[in-house]
Order: C-alpha cells, then sequence, then structure tokens
C-alpha cells in the first residue's frame, strides 16, 4: 500500500478562530456547533474533527496563535499541541508548554489517536518539535509561580523508527533526548527561582559516557530544582560498572520498570549480583543485560561441588522481583545453568531471549516443561542447533508456547532442509504467531518455497525474516558464516527466488505477510544513534587491550 501525505490545513477564516475563543466566564463559545462534528480531509481520507481543524489553522499563523492562548479554553490546549506537532511549528509547540493550563502533560496520550485526529504520531521523533516541548517546559517552571499549573509531564511514548515520517525528516532520538533534559535541568538549577512545588518529570533515559555527567547532575541536583527527573526505563552503554551502579542509585531504581544494560558496559556476574542486591528493583518488569554477565569474576574460585553459588545468588535476587516479565540474556554462556537461574521466578516470562548461551539438554527440558513455556510471548533461540540436537524438547517447548507466541527466532539454528517438515509441524499449532526470524540457517530455495507455503497458514502471521537461500552461495559454503563470507552472494539469483517467495504467499493471498533479508540485523536506533561513541569506545578499549599485550611481552622479556 502507498501512504500519501496529508494535506496541510486551510487558512483560518475569521470564523475559525473565533470558535478558539472563550468569554469572560470561561464558557467556549460554539460550543453546540463541535460537538461530535467531523470532516473527511486530507488526501488518506483522515476522520478530522471541526476542532482539530481550527487548531491547525490557528497554529498556521504563529503570531496570532501565540498571542490567542490566554483566550484559548484549557481544554482544547491538547489540540493545540497535537496540531502544533503535526504542522512541525515548534513556536507554538514551546509556547503551548510554556502556557500549559493543566496538571497532566502525557506526551504519548498527547500524539497517539484521538476522536478529534485519529493519525498517529508517536513514531515522529521530530527534533525541532521536541527541542520545543523541552524549552517550553523549561519556560513553564520560569514564570511566576501563580501561573505554573502543571505538576507532572510525561514526556515518555516515542517510538524510535528507521524512517521519520516528519516533514522534516530529522529525528532526536532516546539518546538526545536524554541529553537535552538533562542539560535542561542542570541550567535550570543555576536559574534564580522563586520557591514553588517542582515539576515531576517521567523520561525514558538513555545514558552512556557522553551524557553520563549532565544526567548525574539531573538526578542529583546540589540545590532546589525546578524540575525532578523519574524515570520508568533505562538503557547503558559505554560506561564503566562503578559509573552504572552510580547514576541507577540516583535515577530512582524503586520505580524502574525496564533496564537495559548493553554492549560495552563490561559486566561480571559479581557486578550483576552487586547490581541486584544493593540497588534493588522491586517494580522492575524487563532486564537486558550485556554479553558474558554471567561469567564468574576473575578472582571467583570454583566451588569442590561445581554449584554456581553466585548465579544462584543472583537468581534469589530475580525471584524478589515480582513482576518481572521479560529477561534478556543473550551471548551468557549458561550451558546447564538455565534450571538455577530461572527456576526460583515467581511470575512466568513473556518475553525470554537466550540467544547464543550455549545451552544443553537439561536446559531445553527445564524450558519445556517450566512454567514459563505457556507464557512465552516473545522466544529468542537463535545459535543453537535446535532439531538437530534437541527435536523432541524444542517441539515440546514450541507445543507449550504454541497458545501464546508471538514472536520466534531462531537465528544461525543449523537449519537444514531435511528439519523444514518437522519445523512445519511444530509451527502450525502457533496460531497467534506475528513474526518469524531464521536468518542464518543453510536452506536451498526449495525448502524455502515449501515452508512458505505452510507459513501462508498461520493466520496472524506478518512479517518473515528468511535467510538468503544457499543456492546463492558458492557450493560448500560454511555455516555459520562470517560477515564477509555472509555478503558474497548471486545477488540476481536471490532476487529470483525472493520473487518466487513472495509468488507463493501472493498465490495464498498473504499479502498482509512481509518478507526481507536483513543481512546484518534488524535497525536499532540506539545503536545508530551512539554509533559514533560506540567505535570511539570500541577503539580505546582496543588501544588498552594491545598496551596490556604490550606491558606483557616486556614483563616476560
Amino acid at each position: 500500500m502507498i501512504t500519501r501525505p496529508h494535506g496541510r490545513a486551510p487558512r483560518a477564516g475569521c470564523s475559525q478562530l473565533l470558535q478558539l475563543k472563550i468569554d469572560e466566564k470561561g464558557t467556549r463559545l460554539g460550543e453546540k456547533s463541535w460537538g461530535a462534528s467531523t470532516v473527511l480531509s486530507g488526501a488518506m481520507g483522515t476522520m478530522r474533527s471541526l476542532r482539530f481543524i481550527s487548531a491547525e489553522a490557528l497554529v498556521s499563523h504563529p503570531q496570532v496563535a501565540r498571542q490567542s492562548l490566554d483566550s484559548v479554553a484549557h481544554n482544547l490546549y491538547p489540540l493545540l499541541f497535537k496540531a502544533s506537532y503535526l504542522l512541525e511549528q515548534a513556536e507554538v509547540t514551546r509556547a503551548v508548554l510554556g502556557r500549559w493550563p493543566l496538571e497532566e502533560f502525557r506526551l504519548g496520550a498527547l500524539l497517539g489517536p484521538s476522536a478529534d485526529h485519529p493519525q498517529d504520531l508517536r513514531d515522529r521523533a521530530c527534533r525541532a518539535c521536541l527541542e520545543a516541548l523541552v524549552r517550553g517546559l523549561a519556560d513553564h517552571v520560569l514564570q511566576d509561580r501563580s501561573r505554573r499549573r502543571l505538576r507532572v509531564a510525561h514526556l515518555t511514548g516515542i517510538r524510535d523508527v528507521q524512517v521519520q515520517r516528519c516533514p522534516c525528516g530529522r529525528a532526536l532520538g532516546k539518546w538526545g533526548r536524554t541529553r537535552l533534559l538533562a542539560r535542561t535541568c542542570c541550567e535550570l538549577q543555576a536559574e534564580p527561582l522563586a520557591a514553588g512545588r517542582p515539576v515531576e518529570v517521567l523520561a525514558d533515559l538513555f545514558v552512556t559516557e557522553g551524557n553520563f555527567e549532565a544526567v548525574v547532575q539531573a538526578l542529583r541536583p546540589a540545590g532546589p530544582a525546578p524540575l525532578r527527573v523519574h524515570c520508568p526505563s533505562f538503557r547503558a552503554d559505554s560506561l564503566s560498572p562503578s559509573q552504572l551502579l552510580h547514576v541507577l542509585r540516583l535515577a530512582g531504581p524503586g520505580a524502574l520498570r525496564k533496564l537495559e544494560v548493553v554492549h560495552n558496559v563490561r559486566l561480571h556476574a559479581g557486578h550483576v549480583h552487586q547490581l541486584l542486591a544493593q540497588v534493588g528493583f522491586p517494580r522492575l518488569a524487563s532486564l537486558t543485560l550485556p554479553t558474558k554477565a554471567f561469567d564468574a569474576p576473575p578472582a571467583c574460585a570454583s566451588t569442590p561441588d561445581g554449584e554456581d553459588r553466585l548465579l544462584a545468588s543472583i537468581a534469589r535476587e530475580l525471584s524478589k522481583m515480582t513482576q518481572l516479565t521479560e529477561l534478556s540474556v543473550a551471548f551468557s554462556r549458561l550451558t546447564g545453568k538455565i534450571p538455577t537461574l530461572l527456576g526460583p521466578l515467581q511470575t512466568p516470562l513473556r518475553v525470554l531471549d537466550l540467544a547464543n548461551c550455549a545451552l544443553n539438554h537439561a536446559d531445553m527440558a527445564f524450558l519445556a516443561d517450566s512454567a514459563h513455556a505457556a507464557h512465552l510471548e516473545v522466544l529468542d533461540l537463535s545459535g543453537h542447533n535446535l532439531v538437530s540436537l534437541f527435536p523432541s524438547t524444542f517441539f515440546r517447548l514450541l507445543g507449550q508456547a504454541a497458545r501464546t507466541l508471538r514472536i520466534l527466532t531462531l537465528e544461525e539454528c543449523g537449519i537444514v532442509d531435511s528439519h523444514v517438515g518437522m519445523l512445519i509441524l511444530g509451527l502450525s499449532p502457533c496460531h497467534r504467531l506475528r513474526q518469524l526470524k531464521f536468518l542464518g540457517n543453510p536452506l536451498s530455495a526449495r525448502a524455502l518455497r515449501r515452508l512458505f507455503a505452510a507459513l501462508c497458514e498461520l493466520p496472524e502471521l506478518r512479517c518473515i525474516e528468511f535467510p538468503v537461500p544457499k543456492d546463492c552461495y558458492p557450493e560448500g559454503a560454511a555455516y555459520p558464516q562470517d560477515e564477509l563470507a555472509m555478503s558474497k552472494f548471486d545477488q540476481q539469483k536471490y532476487d529470483e527466488i525472493a520473487e518466487e517467495l513472495r509468488a507463493v504467499l501472493l498465490r495464498a493471498d498473504r499479502e498482509d505477510i512481509q518478507v526481507s533479508t536483513p543481512l546484518f540485523g534488524s535497525f536499532d536506533p540506539d545503536i545508530q544513534e551512539t554509533s559514533n561513541e560506540l567505535g570511539a569506545f570500541l577503539l580505546q578499549a582496543f588501544k588498552n587491550a594491545l598496551e596490556n599485550f604490550s606491558r606483557a611481552l616486556r614483563q616476560i622479556e
């Protein structure tokens, strides 16, 4: 389906502008004429209320809009905000926030679909509008105390996507939003402010070495702070373990719902236990830990009985998180340790990522028979030869999860043509499956056609990520492939096979299924945004490793 852009709102006439005025008693004029009236407008036929059309007309004239704000009914401010965001009238966005007359501001709800304007704008991380929003928030707390109404500002709800739909095309990602909010808080702390209740700001934070100092200052002000930041979701990258512990203690761990510690935060099991035991996250629902997070600390000696007491201690801390339903521990060696780690959990998991964790038969058997299996909605078992090594337990696990499973990832699992029949049988009960990802498996075009024909029977399936068929590589190509080998395939042959696979979907009347082969993984907005800092961090780590190696050689000599 081709999506066409919305037409801009018509210019405002005097009668439209008058509809936004209120009389001296605060009663909106023309109230009956507003009612539930809607009109069909725009190239896509979006149903917009007359109220929203008038809001668009007003914000299309920024100077008039700013001068008229004191005369606008309070319950129309949400419409003015969304209209200014839609039309990228940053001046109006800032002015609306500066004079916000309500006690709450909820960004996600205001940009989401509504009866007045059903279009969802939450995937527009427009830099100009978001910067104007935060500046408007600062203006609000700097004004006279008697004019301040706002108590809570929820700045969550923005979805970061690969292709920005806002006209300017300039995005402000989660890391940039974190830095902007932190710097604004620091600037306000330096202002001479009248005493008053601070505005509670809820924001998803993404902290790295590059914005660490500003975030710490924002979370721990030296004196009175007009903005008090709270963090329902926290992502950390390129921090030392001590920096991570420090900033998390300041971020209000008691209210934290989601914690992602990723990539270049070098944790071992001792750090993880310290994090969970000393900081504590009683309301945490989602936890992501970086690669090798369960490796033993350098000075930790193994016990004679082989029991991993540190892992057992970590599991006990996890069991105290009675709301935990999402756990990602990819790229940690957990051979034979899944029963110890997941057994004590008090709540069944809905999301579980065990990619490349070197699982064995005991781990798979535990998963298949555990209480988690019947509740799993998202499961990643990439990097394990499931069908070859654990066929009975793997398919038993699929059977247990069939009623709930929505997203299944089986990348580089050694699935070959002879496994396709069993895979089809295992997936056939998964009627709620919406995404299937199986990149990196050596499957032929013939096997893929057979698999696609079967996948057409899954009614809710909407997305398939399939591997480059092995027909497109030189004969005898080894799997799993490195990035260089993966990229050397016959593009013309791939295009022909991909067209055949799409034809399979068309014949089954399944144009609703999107298919793709993202060779190097799906788009990650957070990695994309911080790629320069990440590269610098990796270069420094490589330099440090070389220096340590040289020092060791000199000592040997």
